[in-house]
């Protein structure tokens, strides 16, 4: 079997385990959020896809923490290349979407809006999408994607404003629906809170992305002298061993000392 630092071993072993826990947690920030978007038992737009996403970003972490410690504790080269390729593949994979939600997020922003405004009037929307805008009016206290006038002059009730509601958040408006009427109403749209939920939910996907970008080149950085050490046991590595820069050249001059018998 070769000879692998066990200082070296044991980082590595250490760093497999943080990377199944951030897998873990991956896979439960899923199921987290499988929760909080199940709005009345129906499938909102893109969720699926990110919740394919999540359960197989996650579960293919935690695959390949297992295989690099596995690999590490059996001293098996085969394990670790693999493990070394899947951190290359990773890394470029997590750096390129990265960039790619930096670069995108704006033109995302004004492609969401522009679908937004198909929907409207939201009168005249479908019922799944009514009750949504319903359900969310209700629970965020706005009224509208973008205006009160969203609706028309059938302003559903959940727009209204509750008794007890502080002075400015809302609105007297007037309607015609057969007879001259008024409403107060949510001044706040649904819009902006909707997009800024959205942001925080790309910028903590982000934050993911590029943590498990910089998991995986050090995970790169481990697994590649661990695959150097066995192939060269007898070869130190730059990781392991000091610079001779460092050490203490040997004294120019020695003193001389006669053997014994002279």
């Amino acid at each position: 079997m070769a000879s692998v630092n066990t200082c070296l071993k044991l980082i590595f072993t250490i760093f497999n385990v943080f990377f199944a826990v951030v897998g873990a947690a991956i896979v439960g920030l899923a199921l987290l959020f499988q929760v909080l978007t199940n709005v009345g038992g129906e499938d909102l737009e893109g969720r699926s896809a990110v919740l394919i996403g999540l359960y197989t970003v996650g579960a293919i972490t935690m695959v390949i923490a297992v295989l690099g410690a596995y690999g590490a504790h059996r001293e098996n080269r085969g394990c670790l290349i693999v493990f070394l390729v899947c951190m290359v593949i990773g890394s470029l994979m997590m750096l390129r979407a990265g960039v790619f939600a930096i670069y995108g997020h704006h033109e995302g922003e004004r492609e969401l809006e522009k679908r937004f405004r198909e929907l409207l009037p939201l009168d005249q929307a479908a019922e799944n999408v009514k009750d949504v805008a319903d359900r969310f009016q209700t629970e965020m206290h706005c009224c509208g994607l973008f205006s009160y006038s969203d609706w028309e002059d059938n302003v559903p009730d959940s727009c209204l404003c509750d008794p007890g509601t502080e002075v400015g958040e809302c609105q007297s408006v007037t309607y015609t629906d057969m007879l001259l009427d008024r409403k107060s109403v949510y001044v706040q749209t649904c819009f902006p809170i909707v997009l800024h939920y959205l942001t925080l939910i790309r910028n903590v996907s982000m934050g993911i992305v590029f943590a498990l970008a910089a998991l995986a080149l050090l995970g790169m950085a481990l697994s590649s002298t661990i695959i150097h050490q066995m192939r060269y046991p007898g070869r130190s590595t730059l990781m392991m061993t000091v610079p001779s820069i460092f050490t203490l050249p040997p004294p120019k001059y020695q003193e001389l000392h006669n053997p014994p018998g002279y």
